[in-house]
């Protein structure tokens, strides 16, 4: 899962270009999100990680300290603080 989510961050990394670190951060923060809750992997059985994870805290709750959940969504969060970020005009 590890080389998967590499191979797509830099795919975002080499086209995009960033007016500061901060954009930088936000825009890494968010495709993180994205990734963990919002996107399918074939390994995972078409399951988000953050699906399968629930799934193993269902199987093996002694393996976990806190419970999992999902955050809430990028447009939800964005809605929620009020920051809208400007890459849809890239």
């Amino acid at each position: 899962m590890v080389e998967r989510f590499n191979g797509r961050i830099s795919e975002v990394l080499a086209t995009h270009r960033f007016a500061s670190g901060q954009d930088l951060s936000t825009t890494l923060e968010r495709y993180v999100l994205l990734y963990n809750q919002h996107l399918p992997q074939l390994a995972l059985q078409h399951r988000t990680p953050i699906q399968a994870m629930k799934d193993w805290q269902k199987q093996r709750p002694d393996l976990f300290k806190k419970r999992v959940c999902n955050r809430s969504g990028l447009d939800t969060y964005a809605l929620s603080t009020g920051f809208v970020s400007d890459s849809k005009s890239r």
